[in-house]
């Protein structure tokens, strides 16, 4: 690919990182103009237009959309390249692109995120926090983490890193209106909040007697995609919640929430890293898996989806 094609591409995309043309020029230290023409020769060249211009705003059409995502992909790749190189002294560089659930990523990944930074200086980190499933692999990003997720993709690693305890629990409110549930078949009678979104949806299951795992066959008037949305529905009374330590240890400590059924053994809530199966893991990636086992501990065991 000639240079300056590659030159016009990097513009674009600093472009839409930044916003605007004034912005995405100044990042790669041209004018307003520079980058506008380098945009207009890209459009040209590709035959299709990238950007909707406004005398306000810039927005993607769904051609630069495409084009964009790819582009994250080349400079993935880019970043792959010196890693493999600099790889070999085993020093973290370059960008590391996570995608985390919004409230494991807030209360347990950002702590650590901060002493990652301070360990590599030579590091960035870029972070997208959802719960929904993403296609890492499309979308450029080195790492996913998530709770008992399952590496389906052959083209994944899961690696569990840590396991938390799921307590069952509700809102003192809701008790004093529902009644306490006193065994497993109790909750047939009971709002259950349930985590479900287009692609999973979760299943309580509970030890029963002689060790064998039990349905628990609670009704699931309200669903849910987001762990934090079921927690703040559990606070608000509007039925009862399987979640995970991290999330609800202030509010039972506070009384905010009251566990259930406390001799219940549930299924553990497991933080389960996902990340491409490469032959040469880089060292940003790989620095932070180790920083995640080391402090969050657990029993930690790698799966490689292909051979399930």
């Amino acid at each position: 690919m000639p240079r300056t094609n590659l030159n016009d591409i990097l513009i674009f995309m600093a472009v839409v990182d930044a916003g605007s043309f004034i912005a995405g020029g100044q990042a790669m230290g041209l004018s307003r103009s520079a980058a506008g023409k380098a945009v207009i020769r890209l459009e040209d060249r590709l035959g299709a237009r990238l950007l909707n211009r406004t005398t306000r705003t810039l927005g993607l059409t769904d051609e630069g959309r495409m084009f964009y995502q790819r582009g994250l992909q080349i400079l993935a790749s880019v970043d792959e390249a010196e890693a493999s190189v600099a790889g070999q002294s085993g020093t973290p560089q370059g960008v590391l692109r996570l995608t985390v659930p919004d409230a494991l990523g807030r209360l347990v990944v950002l702590p650590l995120l901060e002493k990652y930074l301070r360990a590599w200086p030579d590091i960035q980190v870029e972070v997208s926090f959802t719960d929904r499933p993403a296609d890492i692999v499309e979308e450029g990003s080195d790492l996913a983490i998530r709770i008992d997720a399952t590496a389906s993709d052959t083209r994944l690693v899961s690696r569990v890193i840590a396991t938390y305890k799921a307590r069952l629990c509700a809102s003192p409110s809701y008790l004093t209106e529902r009644g306490e549930p006193r065994n497993i078949d109790d909750l047939a009678a009971h709002d259950c909040l349930i985590f479900a979104s287009r692609h999973q949806r979760q299943g309580w299951r509970f030890r029963g007697e002689g060790g064998s795992w039990v349905k628990a066959q609670g009704r699931s008037r309200l669903r849910l995609d987001s762990g934090e949305a079921i927690r703040d529905a559990a606070l608000a009374g509007l039925g009862i919640a399987l979640l995970p330590d991290f999330l609800v240890a202030d509010d039972l400590t506070a009384g905010r929430l009251r566990q259930i059924l406390p001799d219940l053994e549930t299924d553990d809530a497991k933080i389960v890293a996902l990340y491409p199966d490469k032959r040469l893991l880089e060292p940003r990636v790989s620095r932070f898996i180790d920083l995640m086992v080391e402090e969050l501990g657990g029993q930690v065991r790698d799966h490689d989806a292909s051979s399930r």
